[in-house]
């Protein structure tokens, strides 16, 4: 008896660590309080997702009323390239308006249509980086709703880095649409966390904001995102690759845009003692790659195990060696690469020869303090 009883509890131990994951999506019993009896609309995209069911589909089918829906980069079906424009139009299956926050004209909800509802939900799996779009997206949101005194509510998921935080803290003199915070690439936070932490250090204005926290999730969860949250980031390999990797994407290198694994690569033509190669191509999500149609030279990063991408961090050691292999100095870098580094002493400490090491000895002191200024907003153990 005795030995059953360890047994089990060595199971409900093991039953309990591995606990599925549920994200606030998923809380109808939450929100369905807060929404009940209110003109609702939803920024969200194809990430929205319960099971096989779109969020927008639950919320119709508990009679939420639902106004509108806001898209962000990609789009609500999250099919179109990166920044691409998207027209505002309206949802085939259901006939509700779908306002593009990616058209030609706006990235902001203009005052008329603010005032068409009383809270928006914002329900979007983000992937925890600085210059990843969808939180920026999220906060020009905040905004407009504080102008128009209306509620904001997140409906949290797991940040799929959320397990460290890592790499420069934005010089906000280089403040864009890939970067809208003084933070670091990697942030290790939640949508809900960091809507927390812009209000409450005073990043953007005071808003009224609720959090659907997910349940069993802490910052040491590895999860699995069900579904892809952009185009071209199409694996778990790719999600933890992007904060290193992107950077090329302000160099004359290619990353794989154009191929079945973006992020997960980088060459270039001219790197001449390689063995592998790849060849960008015009493919859905990604219609015109960089180096479109040319055969590049360079480094697959596909089999590296996960546990080591992510003890790395945010590791300039591939940046560093394309640009090492093609030798070409300054001209290796785009005029975007300071912005999206969000700082201007990594191009230049390049430049001088500088190693991966002691490039990021730069930003230790300044990602501690912003690990302790962080947990005050943390909704989840770290």
């Amino acid at each position: 008896m005795k030995r059953v009883l360890v047994l089990l509890f060595v199971t409900l131990c093991v039953a309990t660590s591995y606990a599925r994951v549920i994200c606030g999506a998923e809380c109808v019993a939450e929100w369905k309080p807060l929404l009940k009896g209110k003109r609702v609309a939803l920024l969200a995209n194809h990430t929205a997702m319960v099971g096989k069911e779109h969020l927008l589909d639950i919320l119709l089918a508990n009679k939420i009323n639902v106004v509108a829906v806001v898209s962000p980069e990609h789009g609500f079906r999250g099919t179109a390239d990166d920044g691409e424009k998207i027209n505002s139009s309206v949802d085939s299956k259901t006939g509700l308006p779908i306002w593009s926050l990616y058209s030609s004209k706006t990235r902001e909800l203009t005052p008329e249509q603010v005032a068409q509802f009383d809270i928006i939900v914002v329900d979007i799996q983000d992937v925890g980086l600085r210059f990843y779009t969808y939180y920026i997206t999220m906060l020009a949101v905040m905004r407009n709703a504080a102008d128009g005194g209306k509620k904001v509510v997140v409906f949290d998921r797991p940040n799929p880095n959320g397990m460290y935080v890592d790499g420069p803290i934005l010089d906000m003199k280089y403040k864009s649409g890939v970067g809208a915070l003084p933070i670091p690439v990697v942030h290790g936070l939640t949508m809900g966390e960091i809507a927390k932490m812009a209000i409450g250090e005073g990043w953007t204005k005071m808003v009224e904001l609720e959090v659907v926290r997910c349940k069993n999730y802490t910052h040491q969860t590895l999860y699995t995102l069900p579904q892809n949250p952009s185009p071209n980031l199409r694996s778990m390999q790719a999600v933890y690759l992007y904060p290193s990797t992107c950077l090329l994407e302000c160099t004359i290198c290619s990353l794989g845009r154009g191929t079945e694994f973006s992020f997960e690569v980088y060459g270039h033509p001219d790197i001449k003692d390689a063995e592998f190669s790849f060849t960008p191509r015009s493919i859905a999500g990604s219609k015109y790659p960089p180096l479109l149609n040319k055969v590049c030279y360079g480094v697959d990063l596909r089999t590296i195990p996960h546990k080591d991408i992510i003890e790395k961090g945010f590791n300039l050691e591939y940046v560093i060696d394309a640009y090492n292999r093609l030798g070409l100095g300054e001209a290796f870098f785009n005029r975007r690469f300071n912005q999206l580094a969000g700082v201007d002493y990594i191009r230049e400490m390049i430049l001088e020869g500088k190693s991966a090491t002691e490039i990021k000895a730069m930003w230790s002191e300044d990602v501690e303090q912003f690990k302790r200024l962080r947990r005050k907003y943390l909704l989840y153990k770290e």
